[in-house]
C-alpha cells in the first residue's frame, strides 16, 4: 500500500513514533515513504499530529535527537507508581558539575574546579559520562593539552530540550533540582 493521503501518511508517522524507543529524526522519518516525503512537508504534518494528540496524556514533542511521544510532565506522578525502582538521585557534586558543563561547555575539569571551588573527582565525572550526559570533545590547546567536556544529544534528549538555547536559566533550574548529598550532613551530639 502506497500511502496516498496527508491522513494516510500521518498514521505511518503517528506508528513508526509510537514504537520507535528512541526519539526520530526527521531523515529517518522521511525514509519510510518511498519516494521521500518532501522535508517540508513532514514538519507540516508532525505539526498536525502534535495538534492531534494536544490534550491527551501522551504529546508529540521535538528533541535534539527527532520526534519522539512521550509523556505529559503532569501524568508523570500516576506513572511512577506503577515503577517498582526509583529514579537515580545525584549528589549536589554531580548536579553542580553537570550544570557548569552544560552552562559553560565546553570546560575542562580545571574549568569546573575553578567555578565549583572544590576538586572534581573522576567518579563525577565517570557518573555523568555513564549516564551519556557528557562526553570529552577535544583538548585545550595549553600545556598538559586537558581534557574538554561537553553535553550531549541524550542529555538534552532526556531533559525534553532541542538546544542547549533551551536550558532554563541558572536560578529557576537551581530551585527545580533534587539535589540528595551523597555524604550526610554533621550531626549535632547532645550532653
Amino acid at each position: 500500500m502506497h500511502p496516498s493521503t496527508p491522513s494516510q501518511i500521518k498514521g505511518i508517522l503517528e506508528t513508526a513514533l509510537l514504537v520507535a524507543a528512541r526519539a526520530v529524526s526527521l531523515a529517518e522519518l522521511a525514509r519510510l515513504f518511498d519516494p521521500p516525503i518532501h522535508m517540508d512537508m513532514l514538519r507540516k504534518l508532525l505539526d498536525e499530529l502534535r495538534g492531534d494528540w494536544a490534550g491527551r496524556g501522551v504529546e508529540l514533542v521535538q528533541v535534539a535527537s527527532g520526534w519522539r511521544f512521550q509523556t505529559r510532565p503532569e501524568m508523570q506522578g500516576y506513572l511512577d507508581r506503577l515503577k517498582q525502582e526509583k529514579a537515580p538521585r545525584y549528589s549536589r557534586a554531580v548536579l553542580e558539575t553537570l550544570t557548569i558543563i552544560a552552562y559553560r561547555q565546553p570546560v575542562t575539569r580545571g574549568d569546573i574546579e575553578d567555578v565549583r571551588g572544590v576538586a572534581v573527582s573522576t567518579h563525577i565525572l565517570r557518573v555523568l559520562e555513564d549516564r551519556g550526559w557528557i562526553d570529552l570533545v577535544g583538548h585545550r590547546d595549553v600545556p598538559g593539552r586537558p581534557a574538554l567536556y561537553a553535553t550531549t544529544r541524550k542529555f538534552l534528549d532526556d531533559l525534553g530540550l532541542v538546544s542547549l538555547a533551551d536550558l532554563p536559566p541558572l536560578p529557576e533550574l537551581e530551585n527545580n533540582l533534587e539535589i540528595d548529598d551523597v555524604e550526610p550532613a554533621p550531626t549535632q551530639i547532645s550532653e
